[in-house]
């Protein structure tokens, strides 16, 4: 959520924190190098603090995600010319994007929904070109993370096998209203050629889920009602012992063992 001048008293159910610093949201916007043959979505601008700066750019097209109502209502009036979609980010359909053509999108997303988001984003917007995406400093970390790492988890090794992410900075809280409990920071997603996306998402979404759900225990006990002569090869040819924890195998090893194991959803 984003800031300008009017007042707005931010509703905790939508996780709204709006943005006051106007160098920040400089530096978001130019993460995502915006072009004026650019198409552009933003999730939640709230007040449009950082749509002030993507409209700067003049994309060719620009269309926002907010779901409060009176934010888009000031979205419209104050720019006339963006296409407000109102709607929950969560529910809208990311796969309609790729009859749009090439796209970037930016957000200042809500802590409670910016695992979530992220996690389909990536997976479904086959025309996304570049991502930036403020979140929570845990998550950002999550997101970053190399394997063996104690941040290193399932939202790592899924949206890794989709996109390439780097860790830009840190937010302080100070730069908030309400100021959040915690730090945030930005995070740029860049995709991985659409051939190396996985082939089958959902078995690699559900192998992951499952690891990650028994992430102290070793991937033989895990996989034991799973194993078979290709699973076996599989760990000979990665040199990965069956002792070993979820946390040790790369984004790229979850797609390897995902295309031996079939897991069957509960």
């Amino acid at each position: 959520m984003t800031e300008s001048n009017n007042v707005h008293r931010a509703k905790k159910s939508l996780g709204q924190n709006f943005l006051q610093d106007q160098n920040i949201c400089r530096r978001i916007v130019e993460a995502i190098a915006p072009q004026k043959s650019d198409f552009i979505i933003e999730i939640g601008p709230g007040q449009g603090a950082l749509t002030s700066f993507i409209k700067s750019n003049n994309p060719t097209k620009f269309m926002v995600l907010e779901l409060d109502d009176e934010l888009a209502s000031r979205l419209e009036s104050k720019y006339p010319d963006i296409e407000v979609v109102r709607t929950d980010a969560l529910k809208y359909s990311w796969e309609s994007l790729a009859h749009l053509g090439p796209c970037k999108i930016i957000g200042n997303l809500p802590y409670n929904v910016g695992s979530k988001l992220i996690w389909d984003i990536v997976s479904q917007v086959t025309s996304l070109q570049h991502a930036v995406f403020m979140v929570q400093h845990e998550v950002a970390l999550r997101l970053t993370a190399t394997p063996g790492n104690k941040a290193y988890g399932g939202l790592t090794a899924w949206v890794n096998n989709f996109a390439n992410t780097r860790y830009l900075f840190k937010v302080p809280p100070t730069v908030f209203r309400p100021r959040p409990k915690v730090d945030s920071a930005v995070v740029s997603f860049t995709p991985l050629p659409r051939s190396q996306w996985p082939a089958n998402p959902t078995n690699l979404s559900l192998l992951i889920k499952m690891l990650f759900q028994k992430r102290r225990k070793q991937l033989s006990t895990i996989l034991k009602k799973h194993w078979s002569e290709e699973v076996d090869l599989w760990f000979e040819n990665e040199k990965v012992k069956p002792e070993a924890r979820p946390e040790t195998l790369t984004p790229q090893q979850f797609l390897g063992l995902s295309q031996c194991v079939c897991i069957k959803k509960s």
